[in-house]
């Protein structure tokens, strides 16, 4: 079942204006230095960065509840599989949160979708739970 759907877009000159202007300092308030790894050794990073930051917004607002706040930068990372499909990390409170909309005795997952066509990068998250529970 469907608990959770989140979608975001972001304009990769926005991130190459971050990465030029704050450089380290927006990769390391924003990124894990897997991500940053990851990205760096792409030969356009922005594109890749705004895909991961397009994704984090996307899984936050597939997590967010009525009342929840915002979530840590680096509580959603972005880590691609051998075949290239991306995967969701998460962690500190990104991870209460999906602890806390998940039905009892359910397990969750993340669903995650990344594309750009420049100047544009988009994500789109589902969270689903099992429905053997």
């Amino acid at each position: 079942m469907i608990i959770g759907v989140g979608t975001d877009i972001c304009d990769i000159r926005r991130i190459e204006e971050q990465l030029e202007k704050f450089g380290q300092r927006f990769k390391d308030k924003t990124f894990t230095k897997e991500e940053q790894a990851y990205c760096d050794g792409k030969a356009r990073p922005a594109m890749s960065y705004a895909k991961r930051f397009a994704a984090k917004e996307a899984v936050a607002k597939a997590l967010a509840t009525d009342t929840s706040g915002a979530l840590g930068w680096r509580d959603v990372s972005v880590k691609n599989d051998p075949s290239g499909r991306p995967t969701v990390i998460i962690t500190g409170t990104a991870e209460v949160r999906l602890q806390a909309i998940t039905p009892n005795r359910c397990s969750a997952k993340i669903h995650l979708s990344l594309s750009d066509d420049y100047p544009y990068a988009t994500a789109f998250a589902v969270v689903e739970a099992s429905t053997d529970c």
